[in-house]
Protein backbone atom coordinates (compact mmCIF):
# COMPACT_ATOMS: atom_id res chain seq x y z
CA UNK A 1 0.00 0.00 0.00
CA UNK A 2 1.20 3.65 -0.55
CA UNK A 3 2.39 5.64 2.15
CA UNK A 4 0.05 8.46 1.20
CA UNK A 5 -2.94 6.18 0.98
CA UNK A 6 -2.15 3.87 4.54
CA UNK A 7 -1.15 7.34 5.97
CA UNK A 8 -4.79 8.62 5.51
CA UNK A 9 -6.23 5.31 6.62
CA UNK A 10 -4.77 5.96 9.71
CA UNK A 11 -6.08 9.71 10.37
CA UNK A 12 -9.47 8.36 9.22
CA UNK A 13 -8.70 5.08 12.00
CA UNK A 14 -7.93 8.39 14.53
CA UNK A 15 -10.72 10.68 14.10
CA UNK A 16 -13.54 7.45 13.66
CA UNK A 17 -11.97 6.46 17.01
CA UNK A 18 -12.95 9.99 18.88
CA UNK A 19 -15.58 10.59 17.09
CA UNK A 20 -17.17 7.30 18.46
CA UNK A 21 -15.81 8.03 21.99
CA UNK A 22 -17.39 11.63 21.93
CA UNK A 23 -20.36 10.51 20.42
CA UNK A 24 -21.01 7.18 22.23
CA UNK A 25 -23.79 7.56 24.82
CA UNK A 26 -23.13 6.51 27.80
CA UNK A 27 -26.10 6.89 30.68
CA UNK A 28 -23.08 7.69 33.93
CA UNK A 29 -21.43 10.60 32.39
CA UNK A 30 -19.42 11.86 35.59
CA UNK A 31 -17.87 15.43 36.60
CA UNK A 32 -15.23 13.51 38.64
CA UNK A 33 -11.62 15.23 39.10
CA UNK A 34 -9.82 12.01 37.55
CA UNK A 35 -11.08 13.13 34.48
CA UNK A 36 -11.31 16.34 34.62
CA UNK A 37 -7.18 16.42 35.27
CA UNK A 38 -6.84 14.37 32.65
CA UNK A 39 -8.59 16.52 30.04
CA UNK A 40 -7.01 20.02 31.27
CA UNK A 41 -3.31 17.72 30.88
CA UNK A 42 -4.24 17.05 27.91
CA UNK A 43 -5.58 20.59 26.96
CA UNK A 44 -2.12 22.12 28.84
CA UNK A 45 -0.03 20.04 26.62
CA UNK A 46 -1.43 20.35 23.75
CA UNK A 47 -0.62 24.45 24.50
CA UNK A 48 3.03 23.90 25.23
CA UNK A 49 3.46 21.75 21.88
CA UNK A 50 1.91 25.18 20.21
CA UNK A 51 4.14 26.87 21.96
CA UNK A 52 7.46 24.91 20.68
CA UNK A 53 5.80 24.23 17.18
CA UNK A 54 5.57 26.25 14.43
CA UNK A 55 1.81 26.25 12.44
CA UNK A 56 3.22 25.47 9.37
CA UNK A 57 5.35 22.59 10.66
CA UNK A 58 1.66 20.69 11.58
CA UNK A 59 0.20 17.99 9.52
CA UNK A 60 -2.35 15.89 10.31
CA UNK A 61 -0.91 12.72 8.37
CA UNK A 62 2.53 11.82 9.41
CA UNK A 63 3.94 12.61 6.36
CA UNK A 64 6.51 15.52 6.85
CA UNK A 65 5.21 19.20 5.78
CA UNK A 66 7.76 20.68 2.72
CA UNK A 67 9.81 23.28 4.28
CA UNK A 68 9.34 21.75 8.13
CA UNK A 69 11.89 21.92 10.28
CA UNK A 70 13.16 19.03 13.33
CA UNK A 71 11.98 20.24 16.76
CA UNK A 72 13.34 18.91 19.94
CA UNK A 73 12.60 21.24 22.34
CA UNK A 74 9.94 21.98 24.67
CA UNK A 75 7.82 18.89 25.16
CA UNK A 76 9.65 17.12 22.37
CA UNK A 77 12.41 17.56 24.93
CA UNK A 78 10.78 14.38 26.66
CA UNK A 79 8.55 13.07 24.14
CA UNK A 80 8.34 12.57 20.20
CA UNK A 81 5.25 12.74 19.65
CA UNK A 82 3.42 15.13 22.25
CA UNK A 83 0.65 16.54 20.38
CA UNK A 84 -0.67 12.44 20.33
CA UNK A 85 0.53 12.21 24.26
CA UNK A 86 -1.60 15.36 24.62
CA UNK A 87 -4.69 13.51 22.51
CA UNK A 88 -4.46 10.20 24.80
CA UNK A 89 -5.10 11.76 27.85
CA UNK A 90 -7.81 14.32 26.70
CA UNK A 91 -9.39 11.40 25.45
CA UNK A 92 -8.77 8.93 28.42
CA UNK A 93 -10.49 12.01 30.64
CA UNK A 94 -13.32 11.42 28.46
CA UNK A 95 -13.39 7.96 28.93
CA UNK A 96 -12.83 8.59 33.02
CA UNK A 97 -15.97 10.48 32.57
CA UNK A 98 -18.08 8.45 30.44
CA UNK A 99 -17.75 5.25 32.92
CA UNK A 100 -17.78 2.89 30.07
CA UNK A 101 -15.91 0.27 29.12
CA UNK A 102 -16.79 0.75 25.87
CA UNK A 103 -15.43 4.21 25.88
CA UNK A 104 -12.10 2.46 27.44
CA UNK A 105 -12.01 -0.47 24.59
CA UNK A 106 -12.24 2.81 22.18
CA UNK A 107 -9.34 4.61 24.08
CA UNK A 108 -7.02 1.37 24.14
CA UNK A 109 -7.96 1.21 20.21
CA UNK A 110 -6.79 5.01 19.69
CA UNK A 111 -3.27 4.05 21.35
CA UNK A 112 -3.01 1.25 19.19
CA UNK A 113 -3.61 2.85 16.35
CA UNK A 114 -1.91 6.53 17.45
CA UNK A 115 1.31 4.03 18.10
CA UNK A 116 1.16 2.52 13.85
CA UNK A 117 0.70 6.12 13.24
CA UNK A 118 3.67 7.16 14.76
CA UNK A 119 6.02 4.38 13.76
CA UNK A 120 4.88 5.21 10.19
CA UNK A 121 5.72 9.17 10.78
CA UNK A 122 9.17 8.10 12.30
CA UNK A 123 10.59 5.76 9.66
CA UNK A 124 9.20 9.42 7.38
CA UNK A 125 10.91 11.76 9.44
CA UNK A 126 14.61 9.52 9.73
CA UNK A 127 14.36 9.88 5.81
CA UNK A 128 14.24 13.36 5.74
CA UNK A 129 15.93 14.50 8.39
CA UNK A 130 19.18 11.86 9.45
CA UNK A 131 19.20 13.62 12.79
CA UNK A 132 16.15 12.26 13.61
CA UNK A 133 17.70 8.51 14.38
CA UNK A 134 19.79 9.76 17.01
CA UNK A 135 16.76 11.95 18.73
CA UNK A 136 14.85 8.61 18.48
CA UNK A 137 17.87 7.03 20.56
CA UNK A 138 17.65 9.21 23.73
CA UNK A 139 13.93 10.41 23.89
CA UNK A 140 10.99 7.85 23.70
CA UNK A 141 7.61 7.84 22.06
CA UNK A 142 5.09 8.59 24.05
CA UNK A 143 5.48 7.80 28.25
CA UNK A 144 9.49 9.83 29.12
CA UNK A 145 12.05 7.14 30.23
CA UNK A 146 9.39 4.46 29.36
CA UNK A 147 8.03 4.10 26.32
Amino acid sequence: MQTHTLSRLWVAAQFGLIGLMVLWPSPHWSRGWVSYLLLAAGAALVLWVFWHNRPGNFNIVPEPRQGAHLVTTGPYRWVRHPMYVALLLFMAGVAAAAHSPVQWALWLALCVVLNFKAAMEERLLSGVWPEYVGYQRVTRRFIPGVW
